[in-house]
């Protein structure tokens, strides 16, 4: 019986040992307890059994992320990424191809294309710099019947100084006899400075109902009434201009002047438009002659006023009206036919007289003439010597001869009292 409860103990000590592994008892002693060697160490947990661990199938799932579905979701942002730097990188190209070709297909327009004399003056966003040789660009064949006819009239006064340029607009024709030498202006100068004023209407400059205020030191004697006006008499700045030309007022023109800048100012203007002999040096009345032009350069302004090279087309206009006002019409209308049409503006001081304009005939021609003449103090000769080189180009132009003025079929005298031949008519509408 004590054998059998001894086997049984031992079986059970086996188990135990199984279960829960120690260090195996010496032989013959079976009261030795069963050490398990892990809870020598220091931090050594408390004994599990084997029967609280848990089993492979109750491990938690769901918790730890699914690696399939993750490389999906890389692959997937990764292609995203790159479609939208894709994107990104064709509309530069894009952009950059587009600028490119626009530069290469105006450059190519550039070389390419010339354009005309009227599609460069309405494209022009500049007019005060215009392209001097316009003009030039006009004159085609010399008339040389028509400029022997001239000389042949400036030969019977030969000590007078006849300067002359015709320009056939349409036909290109033109004569030239000593034009590009520099003549004392007289009141031809105020012909460009209008252009200028003009000019300065167009960039907003100068408005044409401003007031201009007429002082002391603008004030000129001579030609024109504005001069008996009191001080501090104000004219909007339109009608001053008005006066200037229509009757060549020269304290109008000395006001002009002064809005302007002044008479440097002016002079670098009449530079950049070609002009080589047009100066103005003093104030007007210029009685000595020190304000300068030439004929080729008053037709060069008026050929660049008439294709639009200077002033905008309502501004032209507005030249245009005004220069057919010009009251003094004794030099070169006297030359025109009936129905001839004339913008122009005179000029008179004792040593030189002259006149320039654009002519409009009735068979449709159109030419420019300026024609000044030194002369003798205040000698009647050359204002006639104008009188019929005017009739000269006309009867040219239109293919016939007409009989000369009743006027000038009777003597002239060759002096006049020391005055200014221009008007001295007084303008209405000044105020004080």
């Amino acid at each position: 019986m004590k054998n059998r409860e001894a086997r049984l103990r031992r079986l059970k000590e086996r188990g135990r040992a199984l279960a829960n592994p120690t260090k195996a008892p010496e032989a013959g002693d079976s009261k030795v307890r069963s050490i398990n060697s892990r809870s020598l160490k220091p931090d050594a947990k408390p004994d599990v059994k084997l029967e609280n661990r848990p089993k492979r199938g109750n491990r938690p799932t769901g918790t730890r992320p699914n690696p399939q579905k993750s490389v999906v979701r890389s692959v997937v942002w990764q292609f995203a990424r790159f479609a939208i730097a894709g994107v990104g990188l064709s509309m530069i190209a894009g952009t950059m191809i587009s600028l490119w070709h626009n530069h290469s297909l105006n450059s190519s327009v550039a070389k390419t294309t010339t354009p005309s004399p009227v599609a460069t003056s309405t494209l022009n966003e500049d007019p005060t710099k215009p392209t001097p040789e316009t003009t030039t660009a006009l004159l085609k064949t010399q008339a040389l019947g028509l400029e022997s006819q001239i000389k042949q009239l400036a030969s019977q006064e030969s000590d007078l100084g006849l300067q002359v340029m015709v320009i056939d607009i349409d036909g290109g024709n033109y004569v030239n006899i000593g034009a590009n030498q520099p003549i004392a202006s007289a009141s031809t100068i105020k012909l460009p400075i209008l252009v200028a004023f003009l000019q300065d209407v167009d960039a907003g400059k100068i408005k044409l109902d401003e007031q201009l205020e007429m002082t002391s030191d603008v004030k000129a004697t001579e030609s024109g009434s504005l001069q008996y006006q009191p001080l501090g008499t104000k004219l909007s700045a339109l009608e001053t201009a008005k006066i200037m030309i229509i009757y060549s007022d020269n304290t109008a023109t000395n006001m002009i002047i002064k809005r302007l800048g002044g008479p440097e100012t002016l002079n670098q203007r009449f530079k950049s438009w070609g002009l080589t002999a047009t100066a103005i040096r003093n104030f007007l009345p210029d009685l000595e002659g020190t304000n300068t032009v030439s004929p080729q350069d008053l037709v060069n302004v008026l050929a660049l006023v008439d294709q639009g090279k200077l002033i905008k087309p309502r501004s032209r206009d507005r030249f245009m009206d005004i220069m057919r006002l010009t009251e003094t019409n004794t030099l070169l209308p006297k030359g025109l036919g009936e129905g001839a049409r004339i913008a122009h503006k005179t000029g008179d001081i004792g040593s030189v007289v002259g006149d320039a304009g654009i002519i409009d005939m009735p068979n449709g021609k159109r030419y420019i003439m300026a024609a000044l003449v030194k002369r003798p103090i205040n000698d009647q000769r050359a204002n006639e010597l104008i009188r019929k080189v005017s009739r000269v180009v006309y009867e040219n132009f239109d293919g016939q001869t007409r009989k000369p003025e009743t006027e000038s079929a009777t003597p002239i005298p060759t002096t006049n009292p020391p005055s200014n031949s221009e008007t001295r008519s007084r303008p209405q509408n000044a105020q004080p």
